[in-house]
């Protein structure tokens, strides 16, 4: 069956967004690979930001066509309306398509939404069945409420930091938006949650979600540990670790990643999977406390094996075995993974400047619809003309006397 015969699950909900960078944008891209219409509200001066990321440090995100990675990621699937929210018809503008959303997302300060009139207490007064989101850095309430801040700052102030990398090391951070993309995901939960509850209950409410909040809740276990077990953030340490669960440098200098847990239940079958059988019975590894005990020889013991061979030939050995195993993948090798592009979490995809290329597909599978990215990033106010006549309701005069004031 053809994608155009099913459904797809947001399909018929329209997204109204004011939003820059990645956190609150990234919330309707992923709406729209859900099949939601999303209107990206931007300045006509400029547009979001991100049009103009073209580097961070060293790192360039320049692309062809004046485009750039970024902008690309967050503003998929997207109509890109060029408004003056400075202007009373700017704003009399996002009114009138506000009336004909079902979803408002801003990531703006609590400062520049009140400046720029598009609140929760006036857009839910145009239009009461709306579902108003907000992004923020820090959370809804507290002192820094009214803070700005960036993925780094989340994964500093949070405890992310200091769980990554080997125990020991500085604390360390990761590239790029992680947390900015989650905090996506966290929003369109909280907006596909509120719009179940508007179906069933009649309520409409707004939702809020946070770069903090999110980096927090990835962090479960982690805080669990802390305030249950009293143990602060267990970095990895290679050398001293479970051997049993770690990871090995091969003889191509590529990584294999194993955890066999119970380690009992595999400890024979790695041994043989090594061509080591004589490990088994070996009294310093004989069973798991021995083995952890013994953790530094026993390590030490399996670097050696690993690196004798590529990594390719270790997978094809524990591919007769009943391990758990995988390969430590570059980006650029995850991509042609089997395994990944048979479940479309990588995907072909053809953009209007670049050509044939690759991109993170839509993560979950449904039996009866679909998912993905259907449409790149758009031109700044490529869609403002037809928007405004269609949705807003302007006549094509109107529309041409507002661009001459530099309203749209």
């Amino acid at each position: 069956m053809q994608h155009s015969d099913i459904k797809r699950p947001l399909e018929g909900i329209r997204v109204l967004e004011c939003g820059i960078f990645h956190a609150g944008p990234g919330c309707p891209a992923i709406l729209g690979d859900l099949g939601a219409e999303v209107i990206k509200i931007e300045n006509p001066s400029g547009g979001d930001p991100v049009r103009r990321s073209e580097n961070i440090g060293n790192i360039s995100f320049d692309l062809p066509g004046n485009r750039t990675v970024f902008c690309e990621g967050s503003n998929r699937n997207k109509k890109s309306v060029t408004v003056d929210l400075e202007t009373s018809k700017g704003q009399e503008i996002v009114y009138r398509l506000a009336r004909r959303s079902d979803v408002f997302l801003t990531n703006m300060r609590p400062q520049a939404v009140e400046k720029m009139n598009i609140t929760y207490s006036i857009l839910s007064k145009i239009n009461p069945s709306l579902i108003y989101a907000t992004v923020s850095a820090f959370g809804p309430r507290g002192p820094d409420r009214e803070r700005g801040g960036f993925d780094y700052h989340a994964q500093a102030r949070s405890g992310w930091m200091y769980s990554m990398g080997e125990a020991g090391m500085p604390p360390m951070v990761c590239q790029f938006g992680i947390i900015d993309q989650a905090t996506a995901m966290m929003a369109s939960q909280q907006i596909i949650t509120a719009l179940y509850m508007r179906e069933r209950f009649g309520i409409a409410q707004e939702v809020h979600a946070s770069l903090l909040g999110t980096a927090i809740s990835l962090l479960h276990l982690n805080i669990l540990l802390q305030q249950m077990g009293g143990i602060e953030n267990p970095g990895h340490n290679r050398s001293t670790a479970h051997p049993l669960r770690n990871y090995y440098k091969c003889g191509d200098d590529r990584w294999i990643m194993i955890t066999l847990t119970p380690p009992d239940r595999f400890w024979r079958s790695l041994c043989l999977a090594l061509g080591h059988p004589e490990l088994e019975n070996d009294p310093r590894f004989k069973h798991d406390d021995s083995r952890f005990a013994n953790a530094a020889q026993l390590v030490a013991i399996l670097d050696e094996i690993f690196v004798s061979r590529p990594r390719d030939e270790w997978l094809r050995v524990f591919s007769q075995y009943d391990l758990f195993y995988c390969a430590v993948n570059l980006i650029s090798e995850m991509v042609d993974d089997p395994q990944v592009l048979e479940n479309g979490y990588i995907v072909d995809f053809e953009h209007p400047t670049l050509g044939e290329l690759k991109i993170p597909g839509y993560p979950g599978h449904f039996s009866k619809s679909w998912a993905q990215t259907t449409r790149a990033a758009p031109e700044l106010g490529e869609h403002t003309e037809k928007v405004l006549m269609e949705l807003g309701g302007f006549r094509r005069e109107e529309i041409s006397r507002m661009r001459d004031e530099g309203v749209i």
